[in-house]
């Protein structure tokens, strides 16, 4: 354990139930926590790709995995109910915005339903101290204008996904304001907003980098939308760090400074685009052929955040700049396609480099 690392000496045997735990960032997650000590329960749906990166990291055999859909009320109430956790981590998700809009219907009953499910057992269950509940950048209101968005910027969403993100924030905040922490009524909510996520052993559909990963190992093309389009480009272990954070803070002394929502964004000046990112990640493994789309769907170009609060407050930054964080992507993928029963060391490796770099 790093010197500074407080949060984890907080975390250490804690209960904490995860929702969305075979998932990209479920999996980063759970490796971490398994790595400082904490109890763990998952509630998901299998994993959909294979890879996988919860098959890859074996998590079946470290976490008691209940296999669910968060928008099964009864079987959440009953998973909640069963385990008694202190914290519950809410990463469940319909994450895809392409997808959004072929399954509108959907991505609204998970991302905002499923989230009313995880809050409504979470006020029943009364071992549930705090809950930490992820959305996205994309909560907010889009004028793609120059500066950063910060936590009091209006949200929306033109697209199902958007506007599934903030329809999920207003039943995050109805439930803290209905059911207060202060009062015993329910537990200490706290959102969190990052941006577009990079990192090993991310194979979902329609993303920049599993496409990446897919058009090098199958030798294919790689088609690309709004090359110039930049991101709020991070690793995923930048997230999960101010996720365990917060968590810590919901079971600590003052939950009152944590739970609310919170901006988890990188901190380079510099604004890369698709095509920035697609250059670096040649640089460290292959170049696959690189070709345009046409006529794609709708979709913002120009999001950024304001994390001031987050490092203000929290005393949370990303460890590694963009350009790092890439590096370190692309070998992930590399190291695990030249032997993938080394995902386990390869993900384990990144989160101590990680963590030995937390000031």
């Amino acid at each position: 354990m790093t010197p500074n690392a407080s949060f984890e000496a907080v975390l250490a045997n804690r209960k904490i139930l995860v929702t969305g735990h075979t998932g990209f960032t479920g999996g980063w997650a759970c490796m971490w926590l398994n790595t400082i000590g904490a109890k763990l329960a998952g509630f998901s749906l299998p994993p959909e790709t294979a890879p996988a990166l919860f098959d890859a990291l074996g998590l079946g055999s470290k976490i008691a995995t209940t296999f669910g859909d968060i928008c099964d009320e009864d079987a959440f109430q009953r998973a909640v109910d069963d385990f008694q956790p202190e914290l519950i981590l809410h990463l469940a998700a319909q994450p895809l915005v392409r997808r959004s809009y072929r399954e509108p219907v959907r991505t609204f009953a998970v991302n905002a339903q499923g989230t009313a499910n995880v809050l409504e057992a979470a006020r029943k269950v009364k071992s549930v101290k705090g809950v930490l509940c992820i959305t996205t950048d994309k909560v907010y209101k889009n004028n793609e204008w120059a500066w950063p968005y910060r936590e009091n910027d209006p949200l929306g969403g033109k697209d199902p996904y958007s506007a599934s993100k903030a329809a999920a924030e207003m039943v995050i905040q109805s439930y803290a304001a209905s059911y207060p922490w202060t009062k015993g009524e329910g537990p200490a909510i706290a959102v969190a907003r990052g941006g577009n996520i990079v990192g090993g052993g991310d194979w979902s559909e329609d993303r920049l980098i599993p496409d990446f990963a897919r058009a090098v190992t199958q030798k294919e093309s790689l088609v690309l939308r709004y090359p110039d389009a930049t991101r709020p480009w991070q690793h995923v272990l930048a997230l999960v760090h101010g996720y365990l954070v917060l968590l810590a803070g919901l079971v600590g002394d003052e939950p009152a400074r944590f739970a609310k929502a919170w901006n988890l964004g990188p901190q380079d000046f510099r604004h890369y685009s698709v095509r920035d990112v697609l250059e670096l990640m040649s640089q460290f493994w292959e170049r696959p052929d690189l070709r345009y789309m046409d006529n794609p769907l709708p979709e913002a170009r120009a999001l950024a955040l304001d994390s001031t609060m987050a490092r203000n407050e929290l005393g949370w930054a990303p460890v590694w700049g963009t350009e790092k964080m890439i590096e370190e992507t692309a070998k992930w993928y590399r190291d695990f396609y030249r032997g993938p029963a080394a995902a386990h060391d390869i993900t384990l490796a990144q989160i101590q480099a990680w963590r030995q770099g937390i000031e």
